[in-house]
């Protein structure tokens, strides 16, 4: 791959290079073993010490040409897919943060995050202390402790939509020598690359832009390269693992330390890989990936303005409305506004409910990032494991209705909106 090419270039031509006669397209490696012609072959890939496939559980050709490609969108080093978003929050964690050990979150976070780090990873012994997602750097050391070991942050919220201040996260993250974390699910790669801003990880739910098209899950974490292991807060990463005959991960792998950890402790011992024919469907997603999120942007955009008029609707957040309180931050950090736009009707939540319940076009989905465009109820839906605090720092108010505009025509779009309008 030339590191030149552009990011439209990238998504198409990156990860998977077929050699002489090979298929063109990334095939689909339905296998869980590879065979091998000695027994010292596979003890060497057992021990660490050559590349190679040998249990899908670990690595796959086809998971492995995927995972190439998305650290070359986010320009990173290394990559490893999971089974899931969620997965990939939880390990970005776990792989830093042992038990008895601390994390500071922003508070505008998706509400299967909130309920990860508030419920689950506290279970596990790690501890999380939220800040505003608009904190300075101060008010975010504050919050930290000596157990800190990472700051996690989600780039532009779901679904309040915050655009997260970089600057201030990272300047935090880099004084208290702890990596950042960043969640770049709704803008993907080609909107933003988190890495450039000061992330050392990117997390991704493939499920939703990189896919596409509501067909499969999938998880990505994304290492930058060059974290600082050795500040004396990460013996893990510069001890000996006792589980693989001594290795220092520093030492073994120092371009992807965290990448390598993460995937022959946490993803081969709690079994969490994406398995191949998902990071085919990923794959063939990110291939389109630049030119649908064109259309998002385009389409949210517009009716985002269009609501922003009507005499039904109370308000409408979408970051790249230049009335918007998140618009200077989003034209700093982000290439686009992203497909997801919050809109309150008049008359609250139960004329909310009429709307919805009329819209045609639009479907009620509990998902978002698709092809097609979607409604849902944040508060008595994704969200209502939420306490009353909880949805209020993630931004989520009991009239929200979020759209995830789809790749429709705009004027059919917002005909459909009209009509159910027209129905309160």
């Amino acid at each position: 791959m030339d590191k030149n090419w552009k990011i439209e270039t990238k998504a198409i031509q990156a990860g998977y290079e077929p050699k002489d006669g090979e298929p063109r397209v990334m095939p689909i490696v339905q296998s869980t073993t590879f065979k091998y012609d000695n027994a010292q072959c596979v003890a060497d890939l057992f021990d660490l010490k050559r590349e190679g496939f040998f249990y899908t559980r670990l690595a796959n050709p086809t998971v492995d040409a995927f995972e190439k490609k998305m650290a070359a969108l986010e320009g990173g080093v290394a990559a490893v897919a999971l089974s899931a978003g969620q997965t990939a929050s939880l390990l970005s964690i776990l792989n830093v943060c042992p038990a008895g050990y601390h994390v500071i979150a922003s508070g505008a976070l998706y509400g299967g995050t909130v309920t990860l780090f508030s419920e689950r990873i506290k279970k596990m012994g790690v501890t999380v202390d939220y800040v505003p997602a608009n904190a300075t750097k101060e008010e975010i050391i504050a919050a930290s402790n000596d157990k800190t070991r990472a700051i996690f942050i989600e780039v532009l919220t779901n679904p309040s939509l915050t655009v997260t201040d970089f600057e201030q996260f990272s300047a935090a993250a880099k004084e208290l020598g702890v990596p950042l974390i960043a969640d770049n699910t709704f803008p993907s790669p080609y909107l933003c690359n988190p890495l450039e801003h000061g992330a050392d990880f990117v997390v991704h739910s493939a499920t939703k832009y990189i896919d596409g098209h509501a067909v499969t899950l999938g998880g990505v974490v994304v290492e930058k390269g060059g974290f600082n292991w050795n500040n004396g807060k990460f013996p893990e990463f510069t001890e000996p693992d006792p589980s693989y005959h001594g290795l220092v991960y520093t030492e073994a792998f120092p371009a992807s330390p965290a990448s390598v950890k993460m995937r022959v402790q946490w993803v081969r011992d709690i079994g969490t890989p994406m398995m191949p024919f998902n990071a085919f469907l990923c794959n063939m997603g990110l291939e389109t990936l630049p030119v649908r999120m064109e259309r998002h942007c385009e389409n949210a955009l517009k009716l985002a303005e269009h609501l922003q008029k009507h005499e039904k609707v109370s308000w409408v957040n979408y970051p790249f409305l230049k009335d918007s309180p998140e618009y200077e931050r989003a034209q700093k950090y982000l290439r686009g506004g992203s497909g997801v736009l919050c809109f309150g009707v008049k008359g609250g939540k139960a004329a909310g409910e009429i709307v919805m319940n009329s819209l045609k076009l639009a479907a009620i989905v509990v998902h978002v990032a698709d092809v097609r465009t979607g409604v849902l109820h944040p508060a008595s839906m994704t969200h209502r494991q939420l306490t009353e605090e909880e949805l209020v720092a993630a931004g989520v108010s009991p009239d929200l209705i979020r759209v995830s505009v789809g790749l429709e025509n705009i004027d059919d779009i917002i005909a459909d909106f009209d009509q159910a309008l027209a129905k309160v």
